[in-house]
């Protein structure tokens, strides 16, 4: 134990000498009791994200004339490249006319509500906040009205929303929450929390029977790192701070938080705890109950908080475990303590083709047992493999050409698999050399006793590409008569390959029940791994064109979805979370009394329902909007 401690004493040592180097300040030393410093605060991002779509502004998929798709922009490795296949592999798989002849011509903005007023309100918040942190533009109200369910985009691309915030409000520190929320319940308005506004659960849809002014509190100037404790391992960060901004900040101090959900670039800290989320390298990181010690939140009751963090207590019932999956009903976080871990030492992707699905998940279960587990591994259905292969560029030059007609008779011919039936898992390694090499040879090895053989680390990387690359996918399929999105479940082991078959089965049925064109779009792959079951991760969609409400046939198919799911084991959401669209579903999953004890809560803390945003059914039934009705 003796030379233990002396490690971590001088490791804690280096640690404080770098950041006393590199920012010319006197740190203290791990003896001292405190060993926390201040970052410098960055400059400011100069990052402008989409307000009609997905992304940053300057990101999209284009078709060109020559039936081409490319991504404008350069922030990914495949911008400005040619993908010949993605426009016609889609129309293949939805047996529709997809292409650029046969366009669906947004037309953003749509009808906006006017705001409603209340200059008394206004005055109040205007006493400390500056003119730059208030408004109510139609566009900036709009975009804090929906988050990035497919129904949302189409409503403001090719329809609209009934109802908006009427007041965004930009607070930069913790005590102007405290003052915000005291102004908004004096003067009886609506407060909803914006974080990246990237939901998938209609979390941020405002009901029509809200007759409120509605705030909509954008968090995203309050993204600092408050400070870093190199020794401990922890960080103080503020809510706003998106997963892209935490990466860069933290590795400079050379850490990481390890949370990487799909939506990394744009979704934030506090939107993480609201929704209990999950992310792709959860194995070796954890999930973000996992990773978040302690929080700082502003109810209308007061400040829930506490003075320091431990690494493991018993202290009775916590009263920050109601903020992980809260949705918004109970306040705003603004700041929390989170984990750190050191940045990799080693970084590389991998992937393993199998014969087919099942034995895919079969490799997936052997390799959780086997205590080898790497920080990412997803099994991907046969669809989803091609998808990836549709992401390809063309092939220029006669060796990259034989290359790939080798690859391709080393899979179907020597090995046997059917091109149509297999599977494809990706990987990603991370840890110090020796734990990845430990991690390579374990996986590896459980894959070829199961019949798989090695794909590479490129077909790996491009696998975890389509993962960043799919929402703006997505918003390019409709610009084509096409609408899709992705929902979610966890699943015990035994369950898992008869759900994600029932599930392919009943939306196929649907399909052609409601007199759908085309064919469904349905794929899935198997993703987070626990001891006791797995995530599974769908995406679906259908050619639109023609249906008089793409939406509500979209909102029957995943309803549709989602009781085969919760039929066949599942459940409602593995890190989505319940919004407005899985409410309905609730009482599947909860006892009456259960639901009972969160609507007393909601009332003890928020008597008044400052925080309206009537997500997971908190405040019991409340009047529908036409849309929400529809699902």
């Amino acid at each position: 134990m003796a030379k233990q401690s002396g490690l971590l004493r001088r490791l804690g040592n280096v640690a404080l000498n770098e950041v006393s180097e590199r920012f010319g300040s006197t740190s203290p030393t791990p003896s001292s009791g405190d060993t926390r410093f201040t970052p410098p605060t960055p400059a400011a991002s100069k990052d402008e994200e989409s307000l009609e779509g997905w992304g940053f502004a300057d990101t999209r998929f284009v078709v060109k004339p020559d039936g081409s798709t490319v991504l404008t922009g350069t922030r990914y490795n495949i911008s400005n490249v040619a993908l010949p296949d993605l426009m016609q592999w889609f129309a293949g798989k939805l047996a529709s006319p997809l292409g650029y002849d046969n366009r669906n011509e947004p037309h953003y903005p749509p009808e906006i509500p006017a705001a409603k007023k209340n200059d008394k309100l206004v005055a109040a918040l205007r006493e400390f906040l500056k003119e730059e942190q208030l408004t109510d533009d139609p566009k900036q109200r709009l975009r804090r009205g929906h988050g990035h369910t497919g129904g949302e985009i189409w409503a403001i691309r090719y329809g609209k929303l009934d109802r908006v915030p009427d007041l965004v409000v930009f607070p930069r520190g913790h005590d102007e929450v405290v003052r915000l929320v005291e102004v908004a319940t004096q003067h009886g308005a609506c407060v909803i929390p914006f974080g990246g506004g990237t939901n998938v659960t209609e979390a941020l849809r405002i009901p029509l029977s809200e007759e409120r002014l509605v705030i909509a509190v954008d968090m995203r100037q309050m993204n600092r790192i408050l400070w870093v404790d190199p020794v401990n391992r922890m960080a103080c960060i503020e809510a706003g701070a998106t997963g892209r901004h935490l990466m860069e900040e933290l590795a400079k101090f050379g850490f990481t938080m390890g949370h990487e959900p799909d939506s990394l670039e744009f979704s934030t800290l506090g939107g993480w705890i609201a929704t209990n989320a999950s992310g792709m390298k959860k194995n070796r990181y954890g999930n973000i109950e996992d990773l978040v010690l302690d929080m700082q939140v502003v109810t209308p009751q007061g400040i829930v908080e506490r003075p320091r963090q431990a690494p493991r207590e018993s202290v009775g019932v916590n009263p920050r475990q109601y903020m992980f999956g809260s949705e918004g009903n109970f306040g705003i976080v603004t700041t929390a303590v989170v984990k750190l871990f050191p940045l990799p030492e080693v970084q590389r992707y991998g992937s393993v083709i199998f014969p087919d699905l099942e034995t895919g998940l079969s490799f997936l279960y052997a390799l959780q047992q086997s205590g080898a587990v790497p920080a990412s591994v997803r099994v991907m259905d046969n669809t989803q493999f091609h998808f990836g292969q549709a992401l390809k560029p063309a092939k220029h030059g006669l060796a990259a050409k034989v290359k790939s007609e080798v690859e391709k008779a080393v899979v179907t011919k020597l090995k046997g698999f059917d091109p149509y039936k297999l599977a494809v898992a990706t990987l990603v390694f991370e840890g110090s050399r020796e734990e990845v090499a430990f991690q390579e040879k374990t996986v590896y090895r459980i894959a070829s006793e199961h019949g798989g053989m090695k794909g590479g680390g490129a077909n790996g990387e491009r696998g975890y590409q389509l993962t960043f690359g799919i929402a703006y996918i997505r918003d390019l399929t409709f610009e084509h008569w096409a609408i899709a999105e992705s929902f979610e479940t966890s699943v015990p082991w035994s369950r898992a390959m008869d759900l994600y078959e029932r599930v392919q089965r009943r939306v196929e049925k649907e399909h052609a029940a409601l007199g759908l064109p085309g064919k469904v779009f349905f794929t899935g792959r198997f993703t987070q791994v626990y001891q006791t079951g797995v995530a599974i991760y769908f995406y679906l969609g259908f050619y639109a064109r023609g249906v008089s409400d793409p939406v509500g046939a979209y909102a029957a198919l995943e309803h549709a979805a989602r009781e085969e799911i919760l039929a066949a084991g599942g459940s409602l959401s593995h890190h989505h979370g319940v919004g407005k669209i899985r409410r309905d579903f609730l009482p599947e999953v909860y006892s009456e009394a259960a639901l009972a004890l969160n609507r007393k809560v909601k009332a003890a803390i928020d008597p008044d329902n400052v925080f309206g945003a009537s997500n997971c059914g908190i405040n019991g039934p409340v009047a529908l909007t036409p849309d929400e009705e529809a699902h």
